[in-house]
């Protein structure tokens, strides 16, 4: 089968397709181990559309997941493109007290021994 008219399948369709091929694959499969040649042309053929079919199936599939992290990325933009509310002055002010906090913890403390340094260099 074609691609293009893989193509125009509905994906229902190509999963039962694609289930079917993959049984008469193994009935092939099985009577070619047995010693009967003939079905040969077929598998080989039958193989290459169930690869189309999966082939299909898996652009769907990404397509799916392209649309779906397309749509993502259009909200988060919407969001973001909405005016930010300014913060009332108390809150800046508490913000910027806690800030300053934040960063004296942050600082490191003179140890003993550096304190001694200084106060011999001063004297």
């Amino acid at each position: 089968m074609k691609a293009t008219k893989l193509g125009n399948l509905e994906t229902s369709e190509l999963v039962t397709q694609n289930r079917e091929a993959r049984e008469q694959l193994f009935r092939l499969r099985f009577q070619m181990g047995m010693g009967q040649y003939e079905g040969l042309k077929k598998y080989r053929a039958l193989k290459k559309d169930r690869a189309r079919m999966l082939t299909v199936l898996a652009e769907r599939q990404r397509n799916a997941a392209n649309e779906a992290a397309v749509k993502k990325i259009e909200a988060a933009a919407a969001k973001s493109a909405a005016p930010a509310k300014a913060p009332a002055a108390g809150k800046a002010a508490a913000a910027g007290k806690a800030s300053a906090a934040v960063a004296a913890k942050k600082a490191p403390a003179k140890t003993a021994a550096a304190a001694r340094k200084t106060e011999k260099t001063a004297k």
